[in-house]
């Protein structure tokens, strides 16, 4: 692929998905035991408990996790990877129900941050762990029915050999969109998430969110508690936002310096 160049500073963004665009995890949570109660296993995820488990990214890869090293007891059935694909496809239709309700809104900041990129003709990427059907409905109820086609690029899903926190699927966004490290950002919320962008050469904003407040962000260029709205500012509690109230084009230009 031919490699883009703009004028711009900054020529790319690229979002993570759940805990970035939305709070999305809870949801995940609650559609995992809507899964296991539907198919009479007597597990159940508190938010403790998941909080461990979102150090293993994908939920196919969390349910085998949690298989090993929580419930050891469990016979495992005849067909392992079949039953841990059912369940996982139960709990995917339970999500996309709570998606399509329209329970789950962005995080604040976030549409405003996607429209000002635009307006610049900044492209935009997603590199997540999540399915692709999951990005889309939220992309779809959460914005505008068209809003998947806003991204150049969307990388999801089991697209890369390994997932977060190995580097591959943001290697594969910065192939697709045809650009230079240097000129792109990158906007996450966990520490596997960073781990993945920062060994891929992007330089990363963090927006906490409710289950990555005690995770380690060294090495963030920036880490913020949302990406802020003009009637709602964000707070840095690493790096700075200078004169701005909230993550904007300028901000992120700056940070490539």
């Amino acid at each position: 692929m031919q490699i883009w160049w703009v004028d711009l500073k900054l020529a790319a963004l690229v979002f993570d998905v759940d805990g970035t665009i939305a709070e999305t995890e809870e949801a995940h949570r609650q559609s995992f035991n809507h899964a296991f109660i539907q198919e009479g296993l007597s597990w159940h995820w508190s938010t403790e408990l998941y909080s461990e488990l979102l150090v293993v990214t994908g939920g196919q890869e969390r349910i085998r996790h949690y298989l090993t090293h929580y419930s050891p007891e469990l016979k495992a059935p005849d067909c392992l990877p079949d039953f841990i694909e059912g369940l996982h496809k139960i709990k995917t239709r339970k999500f996309h129900e709570a998606l399509s309700s329209g329970r789950i809104p962005l995080r604040p900041g976030v549409k405003r941050l996607i429209q000002e990129m635009r307006a610049a003709d900044v492209r935009l990427g997603i590199a997540t762990t999540t399915t692709h059907s999951n990005v889309i409905t939220l992309l779809e109820t959460s914005m505008e029915p068209d809003a998947p086609g806003w991204f150049d690029v969307i990388a999801a899903g089991d697209v890369v050999p390994r997932k977060k926190p190995a580097p591959d699927v943001y290697h594969l966004a910065l192939q697709e969109l045809g650009g230079v490290p240097d000129a792109c950002l990158v906007i996450e919320d966990s520490q596997n998430g960073l781990r993945s962008a920062l060994d891929a050469g992007l330089k990363t904003v963090i927006t906490v969110s409710q289950y990555t407040q005690t995770h380690n962000f060294s090495g963030a260029s920036l880490v913020v508690d949302h990406l802020g709205e003009p009637d709602m500012p964000s707070t840095a509690s690493k790096g700075s936002l200078n004169a701005s109230r909230c993550i904007d084009l300028n901000l992120l230009e700056s940070l490539l310096c």
